[in-house]
């Protein structure tokens, strides 16, 4: 039966309950550590008489930064859609991160500025405000405490199938070796760990392609959009443990000359710090300096002066992404039973916009839908793939979306383009204003609905009739 992209982003982002959890095979395998492996691990130990995930990475037992995760120091930003499923996969995780100094924000503790103008609350989204080695070490010791989970140290360098890509066949293994690459004559043996499942969570850089069309399979094709972003990130001490303010962006609409901040984010974090980073594009330098830094954050809202008034914590941290990219795993005609991809393996945005975290969860809602309906695993995992491309769809038309207006972005541009782009503008303008419609729109940024709400009749004329209203001179209103 069919079933819309709005009817299935609604099934994905419920805050239900987990119930009709059946085991279904012996062991699954995880390849990657992160974020998105670690929740897709947390789902199939419901399925699972066993998991393996598999890392490169020795795990540290808190937070910290680790080698494959380089941009870990930058904001990440837990989206309401990506809140409401951690506390669905993990009860009590709200209290937890809590407790652990993580700021659990409401809707009146978060800021939004539109080139300078404030943004009316929408009263109804809050975030968890956290660095990323914070929550991640969450995640994973919730992961790692489940008896069936476990983790590997070591590389997978392939998978193990069992018949063909002609006749069709299924992944029954993963080819593993130790994390070094060993040299001529210094041994370094490799195994095949064995798997009735298999996720890649491998990142931007997964492997998985390469490993299917070696097999004779077929290689997803990959789509770029270059968006050639810096993000520059600072910590301040915070004075205050509990502060009004939690969070706050402040954005300004693209210009032919670029500024040199397009778009400057603030949180509150654990350790009673301020996580502040600021965005540039357009072939500027990247901003290291400490001087600039906080020059620059006095020409945003006052709350980002007065948060870089605080002691300097550490370096300033810089990062460069070159562009948004995704997987179309779904448009493959041939591929393996027993293997799905999730994260950034799939498709990773302009992190500007905070949905790579939100998306992640939304993977493993996708993936925990999957299994609790009793696949036939013996066949690839359609079902699950036209799910995931709903959620992958979302975030990237918002992302893009967003990253087109900009005049140094030259597409590829949608079809229909134009005209979205002019009814985004008109309910985005109405949003700075108007409660009833930055509602909708929060709604769909925060990851907690699907974008093709706000196509809704309704909203686009209320947005129409506000911004009509307000571009009128006031004598005319009187």
């Amino acid at each position: 039966m069919y079933e819309s992209a709005a009817r299935v982003f609604a099934r994905l982002s419920t805050d239900e309950p987990l119930t009709r959890t059946r085991t279904l095979m012996d062991k699954a395998v995880v390849l990657g550590g992160s974020l998105a492996g670690l929740l897709a691990a947390r789902v199939l130990s419901d399925h699972a008489e066993s998991v393996v995930v598999i890392e490169r990475d020795s795990l540290p037992p808190a937070a910290a930064a680790r080698p494959g995760t380089p941009h870990d120091g930058q904001l990440h930003t837990l989206m309401h859609g990506g809140r409401m499923q951690l506390q669905r996969l993990f009860p009590g995780f709200e209290e937890e991160a809590r407790a652990g100094g993580a700021i659990v924000s409401s809707p009146y503790t978060i800021r939004a500025y539109a080139d300078g103008v404030p943004k009316v609350s929408d009263g109804s989204m809050g975030l968890i405000s956290s660095s990323r080695p914070f929550l991640e070490a969450l995640v994973r010791r919730r992961t790692l405490a489940l008896p069936n989970v476990k983790v590997l140290t070591c590389r997978a360098i392939g998978l193990k199938f069992q018949g063909d890509a002609v006749s069709g066949g299924a992944v029954s293994g993963v080819r593993c070796g130790p994390v070094t690459r060993p040299g001529p004559g210094t041994g370094g043996e490799e195994w095949v760990e064995e798997a009735d499942f298999v996720v890649d969570a491998m990142g931007r850089a997964s492997k998985l392609g390469d490993w299917l069309e070696k097999a004779g399979w077929e290689r997803p094709a990959m789509r770029r959009m270059a968006i050639d972003i810096d993000y520059a990130t600072g910590y301040f001490r915070r004075t205050t443990s509990d502060p009004e303010l939690a969070a706050a962006i402040a954005y300004r609409v693209p210009t032919a000359t670029p500024p040199r901040v397009a778009s400057g984010a603030i949180t509150a974090i654990e350790g009673d710090r301020w996580l502040i980073t600021l965005a540039n594009y357009g072939k500027q330098p990247p901003i290291r300096d400490v001087d600039e830094f906080r020059k620059l954050c006095g020409e945003l809202p006052p709350v980002y002066r007065e948060a870089v008034e605080g002691e300097q914590l550490g370096d300033i941290l810089t990062y460069h992404q070159a562009d948004s990219r995704r997987r179309d795993y779904h448009l493959l005609k041939r591929f393996p039973a027993r293997l799905i991809s999730v994260g950034d393996a799939v498709a990773s945005f302009n992190p500007i916009y905070g949905q790579g975290m939100s998306s992640a969860a939304l993977h493993a809602s996708a993936l925990s839908h999957h299994l609790r309906s009793q696949p036939d695993l013996r066949r690839p995992a359609r079902a699950f793939f036209a799910d995931q491309r709903v959620v992958v769809d979302a975030a990237w038309q918002l992302s893009t979306a967003a990253d087109l207006a900009r005049p140094d972005v030259h597409g590829p541009y949608p079809r229909g383009y134009r005209l979205t782009k002019w009814c985004a503008e008109q309910i985005a303008e109405a949003s700075i204003t108007d409660r009833e419609v930055a509602v909708r729109f929060n709604s769909v940024t925060y990851m907690r609905s699907h974008p093709s709400s706000l196509a809704a009749p309704g909203t686009l004329l209320r947005a129409l009739r506000l911004n009509r209203s307000s571009r009128k001179p006031r004598r005319e209103r009187n």
